[in-house]
């Protein structure tokens, strides 16, 4: 029986068990709420599920039960191209941009679907982005990795998304960089975006989100606001200690 909250929901992830190989689940009941406008993370340990959880609302993992619901409408097992057209976006870790593309080919890739909208789109997200408006002509493969992940998040919100899948946006990048980064998604919510971010670097994580989900074995261990599982001294214990500091 279901205990997830749909009222508000954009994106409900009910009692989910899904995984890669027959017979071998990474998330074991998985459950999630992402309400209007909010900014929620997930943070766990390596092998928790954490991206997956990511992939299987994406439709990239086999949903072998449960539900995933946007709007109240059931996603489970729809394919990236159907999702994206229901206004799921969603930036990948690695291999996120077009390196032989142009910036501006990147941001038109990402409104493939929508074309007509090319100009009001390329207005809101240079308005979050306003150096890459300056840099269109400019190929992503001379890009640094802070830069990429900016084009990354770029060319996702060109289709105007319900919600915004985030895996590990500071990943590999300098701290000074991670910083930008965690300030961009932040920037992206407010303009009015849900979005659900993995990361890996939990303190940080935790001080940005609204609510914070922490993983363990495919399950969801904890949740509540980011300050409250910044200030639960068994989530510290557990997670914070091995996890990314500030």
């Amino acid at each position: 029986m279901s205990t997830v909250a749909t009222d508000t929901a954009v994106v409900v992830i009910d009692d989910v068990h899904a995984g890669y190989l027959p017979g071998v689940n990474i998330l074991n009941g998985c459950s999630l709420t992402a309400s209007q406008g909010e900014l929620v993370g997930i943070i766990g340990p390596n092998g928790a599920g954490k991206s997956t959880l990511l992939k299987a609302i994406f439709g990239q993992v086999n949903v072998r039960s449960g539900k995933i619901l946007l709007e109240g409408e059931d996603i489970t097992g729809l394919k990236a191209n159907k999702l994206v057209g229901r206004g799921v976006g969603f930036i990948p870790q690695n291999n996120n941009v077009f390196p032989s593309l142009t910036i501006e080919e990147n941001l038109q890739m990402g409104l493939y679907q929508r074309p007509k909208a090319y100009q009001e789109r390329l207005e809101f997200v240079t308005g979050i982005f306003a150096e890459l408006g300056k840099r269109l002509k400019q190929r992503a493969g001379s890009l640094s990795g802070g830069e990429r992940q900016m084009v990354a998040m770029s060319r996702a919100l060109m289709m105007d998304p319900k919600v915004l899948l985030l895996d590990e946006p500071s990943a590999g990048l300098s701290p000074v960089r991670q910083d930008e980064a965690f300030i961009r998604v932040s920037e992206i919510n407010r303009a009015g975006v849900t979005c659900i971010m993995v990361e890996q670097n939990a303190r940080r994580c935790l001080q940005i989100c609204d609510r914070g989900y922490v993983l363990d074995q495919g399950r969801d261990a904890y949740t509540g606001t980011g300050r409250e599982l910044l200030n639960d001294p068994k989530v510290t214990e557990l997670y914070l200690g091995t996890l990314g500091q500030d």
